[in-house]
């Protein structure tokens, strides 16, 4: 791996993560030698760790908001089980020991190392047993008639996130053989002993990491407009705390995997210099949140003014006639349609991150949900088919975002709790 000496410590770090490798690992320690910083250790007994594996939100930073700010180096491995049919309990074994060893290596914040692994609807159906009916888990598929999405149908997926790129990358490593120790402590296993990475994708959130990203990049324009204190390519926040469902609301909360939740995983390019070049930033505001928001003047810069709550459901009933009145509709008032239950709590809790893989500007979008089918009904009022019949509508323009992003891949998963997590059947006891 070749990276250029000359980048600031953070870019480097973040090319190092998206590299991926031994020298990755070996370049960023020398710019971050780990003697001067050291990652903090994890659990010496790692049962005492939450059995929700997906309960990050008081391991990591939040903003003056009280938003949370995800780990700003991300590593999804895409996995599959080295053999056919049923895992076998030296499977088993070898997957838990693996994964002890980042417990007891790292500590579970954002400093050390937060993770979850997650098993496909493929991997179950290797079992004659089903999924107890409450599971809802169905195998992905294409949720717009204008996708044409590679499906992940790997068995497993990986989801590793820390502020420090050495980290993620030394636990990639212990977990591929590449690496004897993980922070000072032994590797008994491999992961890889068991399953192979059949995907590795990265990313990476934060103010100022797209701005830095953004030259030269596939999908970004040549003007480099990505305002520098943007956490994503759009040039806006989101995630605003009170737009997220929490971590309490997406858990299943009965039958074997009750501690667990579902998570669907899209991988969006990005095509933005329409969105920067033909819009204004007014238009921009429109379809991104609102009509109004932009009309009342309720967003300023990247969005931050907003604090925790974006203020869409303000504006959610008023769609058709903001459709009627300026032409267009926005991305957030059309998801917010489907994405509150009766009692308007929040349906997703989302967890999505930017990308640069393979030099394309794009987005890791994870969203975490009792069952897909949650997921899917969002997706459904996000495409806005229904609001086509104003002419000023059509299914891609001024139609929200979706003029500008594309669909790549998709996969649905079920994060287990921590007790099963090691290539559980379908019916654990």
């Amino acid at each position: 791996m070749d990276l250029p000496e000359d980048l600031p410590r953070r870019e480097f770090c973040k090319a190092a993560v998206a590299a991926g490798g031994a020298s990755a690992l070996s370049a960023c320690l020398g710019r971050a030698p780990r003697a001067k910083n050291p990652v903090p250790s994890g659990v010496e007994d790692p049962s005492t760790l939450p059995d929700r594996q997906y309960a990050w939100n008081d391991r990591v930073r939040t903003d003056d908001r009280g938003n949370t700010a995800l780990p700003r180096h991300q590593t999804l491995l895409y996995l599959t089980l080295d053999r056919s049919g049923p895992p076998t309990t030296g499977d088993r074994e070898t997957v838990e020991t693996a994964l002890r060893t980042l417990d007891r290596a790292y500590e579970r914040s954002n400093e050390g190392l937060v993770y979850s692994i997650a098993y496909s609807p493929s991997y179950f159906e290797r079992f004659d047993a089903d999924l107890p009916e409450d599971i809802d888990l169905p195998q992905p598929r294409r949720l717009s008639p204008f996708e044409e999405p590679t499906l992940d149908t790997q068995d497993a997926l990986l989801h590793l996130a820390s502020d420090r790129a050495d980290a993620l990358l030394e636990a990639e490593e212990a977990l591929t053989g590449e690496r004897s120790e993980a922070n000072g402590i032994t590797v008994e296993t491999k992961l890889t002993a068991a399953m192979t990475v059949d995907d590795r994708r990265t990313g990476f959130v934060g103010a100022g990491m797209p701005a830095e990203r953004q030259h030269g990049l596939n999908g970004v324009p040549d003007s480099n407009p990505v305002p520098e204190e943007s956490p994503l390519f759009m040039g806006f926040k989101a995630g605003f705390a009170g737009n997220q469902a929490t971590e309490d609301y997406v858990t299943i909360d009965s039958g074997p995997f009750a501690g667990g939740t579902t998570k669907h995983v899209a991988n969006i390019r990005q095509r933005l210099d329409d969105w920067y070049v033909e819009q204004d930033y007014d238009e921009r505001v429109m379809e991104m949140f609102s009509p109004a928001h932009a009309e009342n003047g309720l967003v300023s810069g990247v969005g931050a003014n907003l604090g925790a709550d974006s203020g869409i459901d303000e504006f959610v009933d008023a769609i058709r006639e903001h459709a009627s009145e300026y032409g267009r509709v926005g991305h957030a008032q059309k998801a917010a349609r489907a994405n509150r239950d009766e009692a308007g709590n929040v349906r997703l809790l989302r967890r999505h991150f930017e990308s640069t893989d393979d030099d394309i500007a794009s987005l890791h979008f994870p969203s975490l949900q009792r069952g897909i089918t949650a997921f899917e009904e969002v997706r459904e009022a996000m495409n806005g088919q229904d609001l086509t019949d104003n002419p000023a509508i059509r299914q891609r323009v001024n139609n929200g975002i979706l003029e500008y992003i594309f669909t790549e891949h998709r996969g649905n998963f079920l994060v287990v709790p921590r007790r099963h997590r090691a290539l559980p059947t379908p019916r654990p006891a």
